[in-house]
């Protein structure tokens, strides 16, 4: 069954703006609603407006750019046109911050529900159903429901009356625990700032090796919440991760050693950082993105342009030996790994463990220590991996 939604964008704040263009995440509220929907699969997005001020109409932009559709209506009537017969529609409340899975939750049915809090002092500002309960500002509705109440509406609210026809058609009712993951109503900038700081929680992830878990953090935290503010797009930040690397190589081949370190350093932390805004702005980066596939061997690459210019002035033939034995090894162990989690597995070699750990070597200039010590890392890990993934389920984890 086709899905839509339905957001309304027509109430104002306490400062007599739009509550739809309250700022969170670097965008506005109305940017997140439609991009929670979007994310669940609801396609058309209507945005019901009475007016578009500039401010609305830049969101409608960004929102387009991101491959985004989304229509702006100022009139009921219009709104059901832009649904298919038949097709069920996600309602969000205007003004309302919902969590993102209760988004997903309600559309994997698809079938009429309405979302509910309890009526107690600390949901008062929903909008009442009953002695026991409020609406938590999320529901399915019947594109046939919209149909009837566009003939009948009037001057009543559109959403509260759709609210009040799906309830008397025998829609179930989903009461929402209470708590971090319940909607918020917003009705002034400084309601969603706690909101805000659980998106940007919530995008840390998992941390797969010490690098990521324990040098990292700080610096990623503070790039994403500075870039949260900015149009800088997750994949250009793939883009960038993969244009340091590949620069870090070609400075290694040159001789440029410091210049080739620094490249690959500042580039550690910006698929993270990617991945987060792209989190956070509820577009998840690809699972094959290309890119991101590019990094680990782009990094080989590096080290062979290291090996290289240490054949020609240094070590010898050794030097490219350990390179392409090192990269072998890190192959191998990838491979060996798949998708299976390991037991301390933070501390195997990975693109960012390598980079880091090649520091201290290169403070010193122990090019060809880097090597070597490079080619033990590699070789440890594979044979850990190896040994983990046949000792049994009760050393590994999926």
């Amino acid at each position: 069954m086709a899905l839509g939604a339905l957001i309304g964008a027509y109430q104002e704040d306490d400062s007599g703006g739009l509550r739809a263009l309250l700022p969170l995440a670097g965008r506005t509220l109305l940017e997140y609603q439609v991009r929670c929907v979007a994310a669940a699969g609801a396609a058309p997005v209507v945005v019901v407006v009475e007016r578009v001020p500039a401010a609305l109409q830049d969101a409608f932009e960004r929102l387009r750019l991101d491959g985004i559709g989304v229509f702006p209506v100022s009139d009921v009537h219009e709104a059901v046109t832009r649904f298919e017969a038949g097709s069920s529609i996600l309602l969000l409340g205007d003004g309302i911050a919902p969590p993102a899975e209760l988004v997903g939750r309600l559309a994997e049915d698809g079938e009429p529900v309405v979302a509910t809090l309890p009526d107690d002092a600390a949901h008062q500002a929903f909008e009442r159903i009953d002695g026991e309960s409020r609406w938590a500002g999320v529901a399915v509705i019947e594109s046939r429901v919209l149909g009837s109440t566009a003939a009948m509406l009037g001057d009543w609210d559109l959403q509260s009356t759709l609210l009040r026809r799906t309830l008397q058609e025998g829609a179930l009712r989903l009461p929402i625990a209470t708590g971090a993951g319940e909607p918020l109503l917003v009705e002034q900038a400084e309601q969603l700032d706690h909101f805000q700081q659980s998106l940007v929680a919530a995008s840390r992830g998992t941390r797969s090796d010490w690098a990521s878990r324990f040098v990292l953090p700080p610096i990623e935290e503070l790039a994403t919440l500075q870039l949260l503010e900015t149009n800088v797009r997750p994949v250009w930040l793939m883009w960038a991760a993969l244009g340091l690397t590949l620069g870090g190589a070609t400075a290694f081949a040159y001789g440029w050693l410091a210049t080739g370190l620094a490249l690959l350093v500042l580039s550690t932390p910006l698929d993270i950082i990617a991945r987060r805004l792209a989190a956070i702005r509820l577009r998840p980066l690809p699972a094959r993105m290309w890119t991101r596939r590019l990094l680990w061997p782009a990094a080989g690459l590096a080290l062979l342009a290291l090996a290289w210019w240490d054949w020609r002035f240094g070590a010898g033939w050794g030097s490219l030996v350990s390179a392409l034995t090192a990269i072998a090894f890190a192959e191998a162990m990838r491979l060996e790994r798949g998708g299976l989690g390991v037991p301390g597995e933070i501390w195997l070699l990975s693109r960012r463990n390598a980079i880091l750990a090649a520091v201290p070597f290169g403070i010193f200039g122990a090019w060809t220590g880097l090597l070597v010590a490079l080619l033990l890392y590699a070789s440890a890990s594979f044979f850990y991996v190896q040994h983990a993934r046949h000792l049994g389920p009760e050393l590994t984890r999926s």
